[in-house]
């Protein structure tokens, strides 16, 4: 569309060029004032005209007066002829100097072929353009069977925005697989020699965010060679061979530019194991897949192209993908521990500037389970809110408040809520915090709010003191009834439940389920597993659950989620009736100020 207005804009300004250029030379080209035959004719018969000159049809007549003026006459008379149709006498004319100019060779043809030209021009200009057109659509049509990747060449880049293993926080084992490929591709010589293949692929396996692309940047960066970067779903178009013939394109290219780097991201999108049922045996999906693995397992051995693939998604992969040979290595990127994640921190906050009083180290321990992509937004919310702030620093406060945007949403202090609802939504948050507090198997409270975030009404913060690989039968029990402790605070106060319970329900009863179903945590089943998920590959997501157990065996399952449930609300009942009075206090404090932070909280529970 833009390259059919900008061809519009030239067409019309050369238009207007051809146009004004005709208008000049068919005019007079003077700046003498025009009159009329008629007014000639008076003037020749009152002796007031000096002299004319005739040029065609133009007649410069000059006056005794001095003045000039121009007349437009028929091309086909003359001007005797012309002054004898009006009955100019005889004597009057031969008093008049008559002087016939003729017309320039170039005026002469321009004003006689020109009105033939033009046309013409203007109906060839619109072909050109037109044509013009066809043939780029021509070569996108011949170009759509074209890798599209990305080329970062590092040899030609900034070193200061170069991404290295500096640049990537955490994940050490990773990053000393991934050092083996840069000496691959730096000093390949040495592996050759001792008969060592250069690996052709390698996996990056892990959870969304925890840096899988950045690796594969930085591997890029290190070895200083060139970066193709293309998602697996470019490959895949709804034309048949399309995404064949672009794996083609794109090995090719790898292949001259050698020693390279060929990073195919979400590869799940083209990579997913065949024969699911779908598409016939020349889905577009599969051909894309088959010429991947043709030129994965083309390579020679010293082509110096090294694939790295990220995906989160491994099981659903064609296992022909993962097989010695084509991605020799697998490398898994785990979420990031306590001190991974401080070093995550430090990373992100380079450019950040920070308090003297801010301890990333805190922040880390606040943030269980984030990823490094976590942690990234955390920053940059703290850094939003200390804008807004009209500060220069970013402190702790805009830290911690950040955390509980990326967990929990923004606060939403416009919520009005009356006052049964929000003394309902206290005793629910001071449940949730007394048995936290009281069993010891739980993680300590370190905020307690009734303002609303998100969906929540209001939410109680319990961070781990340390990370946790494995957890024990006892902490998932304890951790039924700090669940449920809201819902019992709701019931014994008020005698009455609400909906306001409805996530921990449904929190309790999938925990309950899996520790049965799949942690073998049940009293009287036994030490096994019970059901398998099955899944439609081709759509990658689970369709249903393939029972490998009885009826009879479902009734024992539901009655072990029974009794486990029962009883943490039986567990956590006590709490609630024996702590009452620590109860009333939390809930006062919260309804004065709305917000517990840890130290005023353990303040009102201890003993």
């Amino acid at each position: 569309m833009k390259s059919l207005l900008k061809n519009f804009g030239v067409f019309f300004i050369i238009f207007l060029v051809i146009a004004s250029l005709f208008y000049n030379l068919a005019g007079s080209g003077g700046k003498p004032e025009s009159a009329g035959i008629r007014t000639l004719i008076e003037q020749i018969n009152n002796e007031e005209v000096d002299g004319i000159t005739v040029a065609g049809s133009i007649l410069q007549v000059k006056l005794k007066s001095g003045q000039e003026q121009t007349v437009k006459k028929e091309t086909a008379e003359t001007l005797s002829t012309l002054l004898k149709n009006f009955g100019v006498a005889p004597e009057k004319m031969a008093k008049i100097n008559i002087e016939v100019r003729e017309e320039s060779g170039l005026n002469f043809w321009l004003s006689t072929l020109l009105p033939i030209i033009l046309p013409l021009l203007l109906i060839g200009l619109f072909i050109y353009f037109m044509a013009r057109q066809i043939q780029g659509a021509n070569g996108r049509a011949l170009m759509f069977g074209q890798s599209q990747a990305r080329e970062i060449s590092n040899q030609n880049q900034n070193k200061k925005k170069q991404i290295t293993f500096k640049d990537v926080a955490g994940v050490k084992e990773a990053k000393e697989e991934l050092k083996e490929v840069v000496e691959f591709l730096t000093s390949p010589k040495k592996f050759l020699e001792l008969g060592a293949n250069i690996p052709k692929g390698v996996l990056l396996v892990g959870a969304p965010g925890t840096g899988k692309t950045l690796l594969a940047k930085a591997v890029a960066g290190e070895a200083n060679v060139p970066f193709f970067h293309m998602s697996g779903s470019e490959f895949v178009e709804m034309f048949v061979g399309v995404g064949a013939s672009r794996v083609r394109d794109l090995f090719k290219r790898a292949k001259k530019t050698a020693p390279c780097i060929v990073f195919i991201d979400e590869i799940d999108a083209v990579g997913r194991q065949r024969g699911s049922g779908l598409g016939g045996s020349h889905d577009e999906r599969e051909q894309t897949l088959n010429q991947i693995l043709v030129e994965m397992d083309g390579f020679e051995p010293n082509t110096n192209v090294i694939v790295l693939a990220a995906t989160n998604r491994p099981d659903v992969l064609d296992p022909a993908l993962l097989r010695p040979g084509r991605f020799d290595r697998r490398v898994v990127l785990d979420e990031p521990d306590i001190n991974d994640r401080t070093e995550i921190l430090k990373v992100h906050s380079r450019s950040k500037p920070l308090a003297k009083d801010v301890s990333l180290r805190r922040v880390a321990e606040r943030t269980p389970g984030f990823s490094g992509a976590d942690l990234a937004n955390l920053l940059n919310e703290a850094a939003i809110l200390a804008a807004r702030g009209n500060k220069r620093l970013i402190e702790m406060p805009e830290l911690f408040s950040s955390i509980e945007k990326v967990m929990l949403g923004p606060e939403r202090k416009s919520r009005v809520l009356s006052e049964k609802e929000k003394k309902i939504t206290a005793y629910h948050e001071a449940g949730h915090a007394l048995v936290t507090h009281v069993l010891p198997n739980t993680d300590p409270v370190q905020k307690i709010s009734i303002i609303s975030r998100g969906m929540a009404g209001g939410y109680t913060l319990k961070v781990p003191l340390e990370d946790k690989r494995m957890h024990s039968k006892q902490e998932f029990l304890e951790e039924l009834s700090v669940l449920l402790g809201g819902y019992i605070a709701e019931q014994e106060i008020f005698g009455d439940i609400t909906t306001g319970a409805t996530s921990d329900l449904r929190a309790a009863t999938n925990l309950t389920r899996r520790m049965i179903t799949d942690y073998g945590m049940s009293r009287n089943l036994g030490p096994r597993t019970f059901g398998s998920r099955e899944e439609l590959i081709f759509l990658g997501r689970e369709l249903h659950e393939q029972r490998d157990y009885s009826e009879k065996m479902a009734e024992k399952i539901d009655e072990e989620i029974r009794h486990y449930i029962n009883e943490a609300a039986e567990r956590a009942r006590q709490v609630i009736q024996t702590h009452r009075p620590k109860l009333e206090k939390i809930v006062q404090a919260l309804l004065k100020q709305e917000t517990l932070e840890k130290e005023e909280f353990e303040e009102l529970v201890k003993e």
